[in-house]
Parts: structure tokens; sequence; C-alpha cells
């Protein structure tokens, strides 16, 4: 890129990034269920800060062409519950029509590509490669206690802290999470989709516990693996805690 090409876009008065975000995805297995907002409901008010205002992408992915229901309708009453609604994913024609009428989003399955607008070049204008992704990336370690509002974020690499994790506070990791004091905040491990992560802790008292998207909240957790040391993964699709 030039002087002049740069020297214009430090000018520009927006820029234009690739970036990604952790986002839930609600599963829609039964939409004109007359238990589905009632559950729905219920599991919003096990957690009500964690879900308040969410982004979420309702994955329409196992519903069959014999299912009808009103996407508009369906979108209003999930905002009802404090959730947002800013993609779909899946679903028969008529869904998937309905829902981008409704201004959702499709959201591609996997994980995103980043977004690259332009790639250095030589003096010769031929593009330079860029460089090999290193082959070990060193833990993310935190000796200090991660305290409420906090968020900590290890991208590409597991993520170590040596004391607590605050009620309020939030820690993700692409890889494993462990947390050599009490975890009372809310853990993701895996972000990116990784099944094989896991979250270890000596004292469970989350809030909010994730694998590669599969959440439990605290009302779900097993009262006898409270406050103990435990280890969290996925087996068979399904979130499995127990003690170390």
């Amino acid at each position: 890129m030039s002087s002049a090409g740069q020297v214009s876009e430090r000018d520009a008065p927006f820029q234009l990034r690739g970036n990604s975000f952790t986002m839930m995805v609600l599963k829609v297995l039964d939409p004109v269920s007359a238990n589905f907002f009632p559950a729905l409901a219920g599991k919003v008010r096990q957690a009500p800060n964690f879900f308040r205002h969410a982004p979420i992408v309702l994955d329409f992915d196992e519903l069959s062409d014999a299912v009808a229901f009103d996407v508009a309708a369906f979108i209003a009453r999930v905002r009802e519950q404090y959730l947002l609604p800013i993609g779909f994913h899946g679903g028969p024609a008529a869904v998937q029509e309905q829902s981008l009428a409704c201004g959702l989003v499709p959201m591609p399955t996997g994980r995103a590509a980043k977004l690259e607008l332009a790639r250095p070049v030589d003096s010769s204008g031929q593009p330079v490669a860029p460089p090999p992704e290193p082959l070990f990336r060193p833990a993310m370690v935190v000796t200090e206690p991660v305290r409420s509002g906090t968020q900590l974020y290890a991208q590409g690499t597991d993520l170590i802290i040596t004391a607590s994790v605050s009620h309020g506070a939030e820690v993700l990791a692409d890889g494993n999470i462990h947390v050599y004091g009490a975890l009372r905040g809310r853990a993701l491990a895996g972000i990116s989709g990784d099944n094989g992560a896991r979250i270890f802790c000596q004292s469970l008292e989350a809030e909010v516990v994730s694998i590669a998207g599969l959440y439990r909240v605290s009302e779900d957790l097993d009262p006898s693996l409270l406050k103990k040391a435990v280890q969290i993964r996925l087996d068979d699709g399904f979130l499995h805690i127990a003690l170390l």
C-alpha cells in the first residue's frame, strides 16, 4: 500500500475489520409446542444477568417442511424473553425467507473466515505470504484474582488462573480453562468449537459453565459437586461434571 493510501486510510471516518464473537445458539426443535416459551422463560430466569440482551442465533436446521409457524411472531416472543435474535441457521426455505424478511442474518456453519481486504505486497507488487501459524502458543497465565465485571479471553490457547474468579466475571478460552481457586463467575471453554476442551477448578461455584457452546447455569449444577474440585467436559454431546 502506498504512503498516500496509508494516510487516506488513517483519515477515513471508519475502519472495516474482521472479528469473531461468542454467541449462544437457540436450537429450535418444536416452535409450535405449548411448552416452548414457558420452558425458555424458566431457563432465562435461572441466570437473568447472563441471558439479558444476549445476542443469539436461531438454529432451524432440524425443522421439517411440514412445520408451519409465523416466524415473525416467534421472533417477537423470543425478544420478550430479553434475548436478541440476530441471525439464523438452516431450516426449510419458507422459514429462511421469513427470517430474512425479519432482518435476521443467515449464519454459516463452523467458524467464520477472517475478513481480509488487503494483503501486503513486496517491492515488485507481488503478494507477501503471511507468516505461518506458530506450532505452539503458550497458555495465558493470570496470577491475580479476576474481579467482578472483568472479561478475560485466551485466544487460540488455554487460560490458567492461579487465583479465584469472582461473581460477575467472565473467563473465556479457545482451549482449556484451569482455575486454581474458586470459580464463581462464568467460564466458557472451547468457544471456537473445540469439543475436547475442558474446565478444571478447585471450587465449583460458577454462575455459568460452557464447553463449545453447551451451557449449564448454576441452578442446574448437582449440589453434591458445589465447592468441590471438578473437571467439566463434553461426553456424547452432553456437559459432564465430575470430581477430580
